[in-house]
């Protein structure tokens, strides 16, 4: 992150909310924030805003690098992010609750308000599934490893259940290094802190449990059962809630599965329908096709046309109910839509082309005299492949809108010419 460095500022505001000076030392600001946070609490009748004030106050002053910050450029650049908000966006009983630990009014609660817990990230993996396992339906089990919670020592990492605020971060466990890049320009990284690995929290290497060293976690091997239902989307998600990986303070997110419908040999799908690609022959589409189509569920269905029906190139014929099931209406299915092809023989012979003329409806062809055909041009047909001419003709006018520009700018220049010489 980038900008200009703020100008210099004698702000004593936060001091002056927690009443010290501005040599105030670690043990002075801890001294000053007990004392007016128990006497302006909310749970004691306290007045909420100048206890969120005092929070702030504290949780800026008490990071030695936002500190420094707000010492030399004020209020103002830990609102433009150089200290990473100035406290603005902390929650001032999680301050509160931080630094009193089971809190100073009794009853191991301190707050009335519980401490918010995070929520862990949740784990994507993709499902890769047959059209037929769609449409069938079916279940997978599937081998996951996954961080737990240490039983031994339930997650504190210790032996004794202690650990020690981390002092490089103030807890926090994120450190924020500023570099001066120029002499307006300064640089802010912010990064987890490397003494306490982004926890905030130190363990000393005599107390750290023996079964998770320290970790707080363990490794566990578990065996899912994804069940992938009938009629199911491809990017539709299987949720297993609470499965993701654990960790201290932390609500466990969730496993989650998203289905991949892998493309099929035969059959295409869109939404419920279901298409099928199906090429006959001349003779089939004038004189009727019988044909076997083996169903995703394994189901012999016999396609035939009807007596004396003629199927044309690009002709679709739909069947109901032989579609894809309706996912959790499974009773109930889409479409199968057949998408006709007709080849076409390459060439006939003259007795076929006449044996054909003596069974197809009659053709009406104009009859032209001989004086008639004499004064006819003749010409010769060629075979086209349409794309490569539209291509070539999209390239050619294109080549000819540049060639005009050219033109336009050669005559334009010609002009101006003649008129500075007037």
């Amino acid at each position: 992150m980038f900008g200009r460095a703020p100008k210099r500022s004698n702000n004593t505001k936060y001091y002056d909310t927690l009443g010290v000076s501005k040599n105030a030392s670690q043990d002075d600001l801890k001294k000053a924030y007990r004392k007016a946070a128990i006497k302006n609490h909310p749970d004691k009748g306290g007045d909420p805003e100048k206890f969120k004030e005092l929070a702030q106050a504290y949780e800026v002053l008490s990071d030695p690098e936002k500190r420094e910050i707000y010492d030399q450029y004020g209020e103002d650049a830990l609102k433009e992010g150089m200290g990473g908000g100035g406290g603005a966006g902390h929650d001032p009983f999680d301050i509160f609750q931080t630094f009193f630990g089971g809190g100073p009014f009794g009853g191991g609660g301190g707050s009335s308000r519980s401490r918010r817990q995070r929520r862990g990230e949740d784990v994507i993996h993709p499902l890769k599934v047959s059209l037929e396992d769609i449409y069938n339906g079916t279940s997978k089990k599937l081998a996951l490893s996954r961080n737990i919670l240490c039983s031994k020592c339930k997650g504190k990492g210790s032996k004794s259940g202690a650990s020690i605020k981390c002092a490089g971060c103030q807890g926090s466990g994120m450190k924020v290094s500023i570099r001066q890049l120029g002499p307006s320009m300064i640089q802010q990284m912010q990064h987890p802190c490397n003494d306490c690995k982004g926890t905030g929290e130190i363990i000393s290497a005599r107390d750290r449990c023996p079964q998770c060293k320290g970790e707080k976690v363990v490794q566990e091997k578990k065996v899912l059962e994804v069940v992938v239902e009938k009629g199911m989307q491809n990017g539709q998600k299987i949720k297993f809630p609470g499965e993701a990986d654990e960790a201290p303070d932390t609500i466990t997110g969730d496993i989650v599965f998203i289905v991949q419908q892998k493309e099929h040999p035969k059959f295409k799908r869109k939404g419920d329908d279901l298409y099928l690609e199906h090429t006959l022959s001349l003779t089939e589409s004038l004189c009727g096709f019988q044909f076997v189509l083996t169903h995703l569920d394994g189901r012999q269905l016999l396609m035939k046309s009807q007596p004396g029906e003629v199927i044309k190139p690009d002709q679709f014929k739909g069947i109901n109910d032989e579609g894809m099931p309706i996912y959790q209406r499974s009773f109930m299915k889409g479409k199968l839509y057949l998408h006709f092809a007709v080849v076409f023989p390459d060439s006939i012979s003259p007795d076929q082309c006449k044996a054909l003329k003596g069974i197809l409806p009659f053709r009406q062809s104009m009859q032209l005299t001989d004086v008639e055909l004499d004064e006819c041009e003749e010409t010769t047909l060629h075979d086209v492949n349409m794309e490569e001419e539209m291509r070539r003709k999209k390239h050619a006018r294109a080549q000819e809108a540049y060639d005009e520009d050219e033109d336009d700018d050669m005559h334009g220049g010609a002009q101006r010419v003649q008129c500075a010489q007037q």
